[in-house]
């Protein structure tokens, strides 16, 4: 068979109805994923295909990070560059993000003051690259002493607070946006500036009403909506308006958590931070599982990492990015552990769950049959039992090795 391959591992863990494969294997064909078991069955199948020995290895689905700013803000927030070296400088923030075990990202994409970029340009930036990337179009509220809005669609082009509400504006919004990423900031948001910087980070800038209006034009062009928000106030809003995805919910009440799950409201949690408020702490991911709700962990990269919380081992401002997904993860993941939830529900907090919050569930996400090659061969379950990316050996995409580490 062209382009097939068998592939051999001591330990898969599928995510599907499979769960766990000891000694298990996989069948890769054009890209996909043809066939999912156990490996003595399957090399009896196809005994003249190649193999690859990875049965000293752990196989997972490759990791999903389903909210990130590594194309918009991260470049200038990271590097000196120009307007002529800002793609340059997200291409190489892309690869440092597929060397961590990442091969899909959900980017938001905001509006930048020294950025005149549209969507359709990062889209072309990224055409070739090896990762499959959905872009949210989004409005943000930078909580400065004097409030500073932007929209993917004016660009670089600041607006005011009332035009966020702009019924022509949104529908251009809910027609571009990929995914309900956070297309709208219900908390003005401190980004990655210091608290100094932004004293009015997690202040309001949405009535109920104007909130009510702008769900029911996604609503009506077919589209999901996403919002960052903090703050029981913020978040009941949220939630009485309709929205169906909570990026952060930080200071989440055990109430608010019965109702979103009431209505299927999905969580995207954020254990570095993102809002004015502590981030989802490891008992606040256990109790929201608890509650089934759907929830994924997401870097919000790039970002310094909250201060004075016992579960993040960062003891300074840099700001810090995708390769951190396992390691901000991993203490959430440990303590579901212990309250006996199985690694395949537990993995796919980092994997399955975020690639529902794409709309990319039935392409990635899970290792099995008909699904798209994107795998990791590592020497344990990332986020759970590893948080070194070093630790992650060899990256498939679509079915091709794009990072070997031997």
């Amino acid at each position: 068979m062209k382009d097939s391959y068998l592939i051999h591992a001591g330990k898969i863990v599928t995510i599907s109805d499979l769960g766990t494969i000891y000694d298990g294997g996989m069948m890769i064909s054009d890209g996909k994923i043809a066939e999912v078991g156990d490996w003595l069955t399957l090399k009896k199948r196809f005994p003249t295909l190649q193999r690859h020995d990875y049965s000293d290895y752990v196989i997972t689905p490759s990791l999903v990070d389903c909210h990130t700013h590594l194309l918009e803000f991260a470049p200038s927030s990271l590097y000196p560059i120009t307007a002529s070296t800002h793609v340059l400088a997200g291409k190489s923030i892309l690869l440092h993000a597929l060397m961590s075990g990442i091969t899909a990202l959900g980017e938001q994409i905001c509006g930048h003051p020294n950025s005149d970029f549209a969507m359709d340009d990062y889209r072309s930036f990224i055409k070739d690259f090896p990762l499959d990337i959905s872009f949210a179009a989004t409005s943000i509220s930078i909580g400065f002493d004097r409030l500073a809005h932007f929209t993917s669609i004016t660009k670089s082009k600041s607006v005011h607070q009332s035009d966020l509400s702009d019924p022509l504006l949104v529908k251009i919004m809910a027609e571009q946006t990929d995914y309900p990423g956070e297309n709208l900031f219900i908390n003005a948001t401190p980004a990655n500036f210091t608290p100094d910087e932004v004293p009015r980070a997690g202040e309001i800038i949405y009535s109920l009403n104007e909130l009510k209006q702008i769900v029911r034009i996604f609503h009506e062009h077919d589209k999901k909506i996403g919002v960052h928000v903090a703050g029981v106030e913020g978040i009941e809003m949220a939630l009485e308006a309709g929205i169906d995805v909570l990026h952060h919910a930080h200071g989440i009440s055990k109430k608010q958590i019965e109702k979103a799950a009431l209505h299927g409201v999905k969580i995207v949690a954020t254990p570095l931070g993102g809002t004015h408020l502590e981030p989802n702490s490891p008992k606040n991911i256990v109790e929201l599982l608890n509650n089934n709700i759907d929830v994924s962990i997401a870097t919000d990269s790039y970002l310094p990492p909250y201060q004075n919380v016992e579960w993040l081992p960062f003891d300074d401002q840099k700001l810090r990015g995708p390769d951190t997904l396992m390691l901000i993860a991993n203490p959430g993941m440990k303590q579901l552990k212990e309250n006996g939830y199985d690694e395949n529900q537990i993995l796919a907090l980092l994997t399955a769950n975020p690639a529902e919050i794409l709309g990319k569930a039935d392409r990635f996400g899970r290792l099995k049959k008909g699904m798209d090659a994107n795998f990791l061969v590592a020497k344990g379950i990332p986020g759970l039992e590893i948080v070194d990316i070093e630790d992650i050996r060899k990256v498939y995409f679509r079915g091709e090795k794009v990072v070997d580490r031997g």
